[in-house]
Order: structure tokens, then sequence, then C-alpha cells
């Protein structure tokens, strides 16, 4: 459905630097999928959000939807953002004050190039209304919405003229914590029932995995890595995407011995003795750090009975309540271990805990070689 290749966007910073905000970009994201452009401030998302949109135009590379060029580089295409016939959604909801909800959902269709009937209008614009459940709100003063109807709104008005693609940046970092996780669920909600292809960019990783099909991470201007959320969350493909996607340690080690029959490697690291999967490309003597999530951590008052070597003994450094979790700070001489647990683990600070984890919730990735 959308087809980005090999994409430069540069601009001129206010100090008359010019700033290679996009690196050859390229994805492919099928029709009816949601596809997340996730990375932190400065990455380039937003630049190549808008460049998808018309408003940015790239330096390089290609852009099409549905077979259709909207901008090739090398065949001097650029079709102007009013021509491209895309939803928005920006951070700032951009609500008109001075108009009703239906009326703000309505303007699309009021000024766009397609005339529309009086009764064609009002059809259409309560049926998106209906789906983002503001129909009983269509004469109310846009004002009078609370934040998340606002968001709401926006995306009604982007949904109203069907467009083939809706393109949203960062729509949800307004609302609050509790406000923005109800949200979630409901823009993937509209987002499945209507089978719109969606480009989403976001700093929020929480949101990238609840929300997306497919998630490209994106730092200086490249994308680093793409897969579902489940691929980036257990695999990422190198340290940034680890350490940006969720809370993980990173272990300093070094490989001491290969058992490729057993599928496993020994390393001595910062902790001691540890026992990761076996990497084919890895050899004795190979700088790496060990990767492993919070949760994967497992801790006990008593000795762990289980299958591997990776048991180890601590001491409770600090404890914070989170609610349905509790993050425990165990020192294992000078390096802390996060572990993520259930509120139930009641080990005082300062006392003594067994913490293990399973070789196979373990990454590597190398550093230097001896």
């Amino acid at each position: 459905m959308l087809k980005v290749i090999g994409l430069h966007t540069e601009y001129v910073s206010d100090k008359g630097v010019v700033v290679q905000a996009a690196k050859d970009v390229s994805f492919e994201v099928p029709k009816g999928k949601l596809f997340t452009l996730l990375g932190p401030s400065g990455c380039g998302k937003t630049t190549t959000l808008r460049s998808i949109a018309g408003l940015e135009k790239p330096t390089q590379g290609v852009i099409e939807v549905s077979g259709r060029t909207l901008f090739s580089s090398e065949q001097n295409v650029f079709t102007p953002p009013n021509k491209r016939g895309f939803g928005m959604v920006f951070q700032s909801y951009a609500i008109w004050p001075h108009m009703t909800v239906f009326q703000n959902a309505s303007f699309p269709m009021e000024v766009g190039q397609k005339k529309f009937s009086p009764g064609e209008i009002k059809e259409r614009v309560m049926r998106v209304l209906e789906s983002v459940e503001l129909a009983q709100y269509h004469d109310r003063d846009a004002t009078r919405l609370s934040g998340g109807q606002q968001q709401r709104l926006a995306l009604a008005r982007a949904l109203v003229m069907e467009p083939q693609l809706l393109l949203l940046d960062e729509p949800l970092s307004n609302l609050d914590a509790k406000l923005r996780e109800k949200m979630r669920f409901e823009v993937k909600k509209i987002q499945r029932e209507l089978d719109i292809t969606t480009i989403y960019v976001t700093h929020d990783q929480a949101e990238a995995l609840a929300l997306s099909h497919e998630i490209a991470v994106m730092s200086q201007g490249r994308i680093v890595q793409r897969g579902t959320p489940r691929e980036i969350y257990e695999t990422p493909k190198n340290t940034f995407v680890a350490d940006f996607v969720g809370a993980i340690n990173f272990i300093n080690a070094s490989i001491t011995a290969i058992h490729a029959g057993d599928n496993l490697m020994t390393l001595e690291s910062e902790i001691g003795v540890v026992q990761v999967p076996f990497d084919p490309t890895s050899q004795v003597g190979d700088a790496v750090q060990i990767c492993v999530r919070p949760e994967n951590v497992h801790l006990s008052d008593e000795t762990p009975q289980v299958p591997h070597n990776n048991r180890f003994n601590g001491l409770v450094d600090q404890k914070i309540f989170l609610g349905e979790v509790l993050d425990f700070q165990v020192k294992l001489g000078e390096k802390v271990i996060l572990a993520r647990v259930h509120p139930s683990h009641k080990t005082p600070v300062g006392h003594t805990i067994h913490l293990h984890f399973d070789p196979h919730n373990c990454v590597i990735f190398k550093t230097t070689r001896n």
C-alpha cells in the first residue's frame, strides 16, 4: 500500500547548518496495518512522516501509495499535500473553538475540492462521530469537550474524508497518563475496525508496543530495526534498541567456553559465571554485553531449584512500589541488577535475596574482541 524507498530529507537549522534528518529510510506498509516510527526526539521520525504527507520535500528517494508515485527525486515528481488525500492528526489537536463538534468534523468536506450535498455531509460526519463515540455531542461546542474527546474529534476530522492513509504524529502526548492509556485502546479499536492504513509517530515505547502491527525504531535519521512489537522487545538487534524499548540490565562479560551441543555459551561476567544461548558468530575471548529484561530476573528468599547455573546471591539495595509490580534493585558485588516482580515479594532492604534468570532470556551484543 505505502512504499518508501531510499528517502533522504534535510533542512537548514536556525543556525544555518544543514541537518540530515532522514537518511536512506525504506519500508513498506501493507493495506490496513498500523506501522509505527519510534525513536527519541531528533531521530527523524516526524520528518519522515511529514515527507510522506508532503509537508517536507525530500532531497532523494521515492514515495508510492497504492502504486501511485507521490514523490520521486529521479522522475522529478512531487505531489502537493492537498492532492495526496491523506488524513493527519498532530500533537496539538487544532480543534476550532468557535465551531461545534459537528462543524469541526465536517470542515474538510465543506472546503475540499470535491463537493458534497448537505445530506452526504451529515450522513458521513455522523457515521464517523459514531465510530469515535462522539455522536451524542455533535451539537456541543468543541471547547466543552475533555482532552480525550478533543483527541477523538481530531481523529474523526481526519477520517471523515475516508483517506487512503492516516498519519498520526504524537497524537496522545498531550494527554495525562491514565487517559493516554485508555486512548491507546480506542485508537487501536478504531484503526482495526475501519481497516485504515496508518503511520504512527511516537517516542513512547509502551504506546508503540500496544498499538502497532510493525515498528521501525529510528536513531540519527536511520531505521536501525524493523519488526513486530514482540520481535523488537524480545530480540533487539543492538544496544540502542535494547535500551530504548523498555527497561533492561546490561552486564559486561567475556566468553570463556562454547558448548554448541548444549546450545549454550559460558561467560565470565561482572556478576559471576553466566550461561547464555549459543551464538555461531562468537568465539572464546569475545567481549560482550549480556542483556536481560527486569521481568525475566526472578527473586526468591530460598535457594532456587532451577535447571541452569544463572543463580546468584545479592543484597536488596532499593525497592520501588509501582502498584501492579515491584521494582527491586539488587546488588551483586558492585553491580546493581533491576528485577521487576509481583508486589507480594516482601524481602526487606538490606537483606540477602536469591536471583536467577534463564539463559535463553538473555541477549548478547559483542563489544570488542581480545
